[in-house]
């Protein structure tokens, strides 16, 4: 008996710390990114920043309450303090419809219960998210059976089905009516020794191609918003571009490349992503004076 009461105490510790360790881990998984799709979530300065989210569900429509899940606001956040989920706390996902690649999502009365500052945010960031898988390209939204027809806490109108068009992040740089032209920049954010990356639709002024838009923005020493940064070199300059079917091929100079004679990762996704939010491409030929460097697909971005 004596002998029976020094093993179990031996043995007991020893299986206690391997649940803990398991437990770490797995949060840890989740925490680090290590998923397979983007949602957007809010930074402490309101703005949606890409991350991802692990996903294992067998149908659309599982990994779209997953989705929502994860950008609903709970006690228990698993992501970094910096960032937050935006749908309120308490909403329920009373129903979830794909047809004819819109889905419809009908929420609880909680859902208006979101703060007026940040009303198109929640737009936005179910949108961007939802409409990131294959066979999602329109959201409708809807609150206890009714279709939300304008922003909980203004006249704003909202169209009935929700797509990418109405931008995420929005800034409105315009001296004038005329020659609007709308362009999505992607920036980088560092959170915890990480970087991540902020989709910014600008409004501007501006008849040039977007793409000469987009790297001059990213080019410029001057970021208006102090969190968001790019890595590339103020000195670069695109050459010469241009668009072959699928396919965008840019060329810059030589200021591109770091000291170590490298373009940054970060750089790449930047511009990569930029481009594939603002033109019908899934592939980026990225060259310096004529010689490509990378080849950036869509499927390949973090």
């Amino acid at each position: 008996m004596s002998l029976f009461i020094i093993l179990t105490i031996y043995f007991i510790p020893l299986s206690v710390p391997q649940e803990k360790t398991l437990t770490t881990n797995l949060e840890l998984e989740y925490i680090t990114s290590l998923g397979n799709h983007s949602i957007y979530l809010l930074n402490e300065n309101n703005y949606l920043v890409k991350t991802k989210i692990l996903l294992d569900g067998t149908t659309t429509e599982e990994n779209i309450k997953t989705m929502l899940s994860n950008l609903t606001c709970s006690k228990d956040s698993k992501f970094p303090n910096s960032l937050k989920a935006i749908i309120p706390l308490n909403t329920k996902v009373k129903s979830v419809l794909l047809e004819d690649s819109i889905a419809t999502i009908n929420f609880s009365k909680e859902f208006l219960n979101i703060e007026e500052n940040l009303e198109e945010k929640l737009i936005e960031a179910i949108v961007y998210s939802l409409t990131g898988l294959k066979g999602v390209d329109g959201v409708t939204i809807k609150v206890e059976n009714e279709t939300l027809t304008n922003l909980p806490h203004s006249a704003k109108e909202l169209d009935p089905v929700l797509t990418r068009k109405i931008g995420i992040n929005k800034n409105y740089d315009l001296t004038g009516t005329k020659n609007i032209n709308k362009v999505v920049i992607y920036y980088t954010e560092n959170i915890d020794d990480t970087a991540y990356y902020v989709p910014v639709t600008k409004y501007v002024n501006d008849a040039r191609d977007k793409i000469s838009i987009i790297i001059e923005e990213l080019t410029t020493s001057y970021i208006y918003e102090p969190n968001l940064s790019s890595l590339i070199n103020e000195n670069t300059v695109l050459l010469d571009q241009a668009q072959e079917d699928d396919l965008m091929i840019l060329n810059f100079n030589d200021a591109l490349f770091d000291a170590d004679g490298q373009i940054k990762e970060e750089v790449l996704y930047t511009i990569g992503y930029s481009v594939f939010d603002n033109y019908d491409v899934n592939t980026t030929s990225i060259r310096v004076n004529g010689e490509e460097q990378k080849v950036i697909k869509k499927t390949d971005l973090p």
